[in-house]
């Protein structure tokens, strides 16, 4: 399994430039004027994670194998874009297939960069855009309600469904998203969202972009947007797509050395995966031979045999048990045969819970 991020904004605010930093492709137009990308763009993107390369340099594999990240970016979403307004409308079913929405608002002034609505107000401009995401999530349920009604005069189990994708309308009606909904038969929901695909339902990162001074220090609109994402107890990426832009092609070193200067740490790409890992409830394990070392991407609380489903679904059904050693033990004791040797090396059965980091070898029968 992998993460899926779908980029949106309104128009002009940096997304474009910001997708073209972050995967490196260059291939969405940045121009400064309203929608300027006119198709939804798609990137598939490795997950940076330093941990496989100092795995690698134990185990010295025939290649290493990142996780990976599509982001997907639409064009700019304005008002009224549910009802057919600008040119993102048109591309919403790209976001229906994302895990997360990334929103990002712009959080800095610049006479030279025009705004969609003539001022910088991140808090209104988050507004406008999940109203529209909100409105065209009511018009796929009201649609796919009048779809079922139809249907369930030949098939009457579906009288639950429907019965609850109308309550759920009447929810998002009142101004409420469809992740606040309620219904307490778990598998039902399932089912009904599943159907959907709301936008509205899926977790969302507020994304702060901002100048070269903005990276330094939190100006006003950044203190707004991660009040904002308190509030809705979201999460929260500060970035500048500007700066992201400047780190294409840079060396790690130096791109290191250029981060640092602005008193980070880390890029725009790790911040959003790690922000995007951290909404989702996801984390990494990692296999390791002479042929690859790979980071495999489960949820928090799988078990064993489940985070083993994602190499392949036999390893699920005939999993019989895992050798397990922690990530900071292998690097420890610089082996697999050392860590079996000092018995840092774990034998786990059905009911072991993965945990991130883990080094992980299934045994299984089919």
């Amino acid at each position: 399994m992998g993460l899926s991020i779908g980029i949106v904004g309104l128009p002009n605010v940096g997304k474009s430039t910001l997708f073209n930093a972050l995967t490196k492709a260059q291939n969405a137009s940045a121009d400064n004027y309203p929608f300027c990308t006119i198709e939804p763009n798609k990137a598939v993107v490795p997950v940076p994670d330093k941990r496989l390369g100092k795995l690698a340099e134990l185990v010295n594999p025939d290649k290493i194998v990142n996780s990976t990240v599509d982001f997907v970016d639409i064009a700019g979403l304005v008002k009224g874009a549910s009802k057919g307004e600008g040119l993102g409308n048109k591309f919403l079913s790209n976001i229906r297939e994302t895990d997360a929405i990334l929103n990002v608002v712009r959080c800095f002034e610049d006479e030279d960069i025009a705004h969609v609505e003539g001022s910088i107000d991140p808090i209104r401009d988050i507004e406008v855009i999940e109203t529209e995401l909100l409105l065209a999530d009511i018009q796929t349920t009201e649609n796919r309600i009048e779809r079922l009604q139809k249907s369930i005069k030949g098939d009457k189990s579906l009288k639950p469904l429907v019965e609850n994708a109308e309550k759920l309308l009447k929810h998002m009606n009142e101004g409420n998203y469809a992740s606040s909904f309620k219904l307490d038969d778990e598998q039902l929901k399932f089912k009904l969202f599943n159907e959907l695909r709301l936008m509205s339902s899926k977790k969302i990162i507020y994304c702060a972009n901002v100048d070269e001074d903005g990276l330094i220090d939190d100006n006003k609109y950044v203190q707004q947007v991660k009040e904002f994402a308190t509030k809705r107890n979201s999460t929260f990426a500060k970035i500048s797509a500007k700066v992201e832009e400047e780190l294409v092609g840079m060396e790690d070193d130096e791109r290191q050395e250029f981060l640092n200067s602005y008193g980070i740490d880390e890029g725009g790409l790790e911040k959003i995966i790690k922000t995007g890992f951290q909404a989702l409830g996801l984390i990494s394990y990692f296999t390791a031979g002479p042929k690859e070392v790979k980071a495999w991407t489960i949820h928090k609380g799988w078990k064993a045999p489940k985070a083993a489903s994602v190499i392949h679904t036999d390893f699920e059904k005939g999993f019989i048990r895992a050798e397990v050693i922690s990530y900071e033990d292998y690097i420890k004791n610089g082996s697999e045969s050392a860590c079996r040797s000092v018995g840092s090396l774990r034998i786990e059965g059905k009911e072991y819970v993965v945990n991130d980091g883990d080094v992980m070898h299934f045994l299984f029968n089919v």
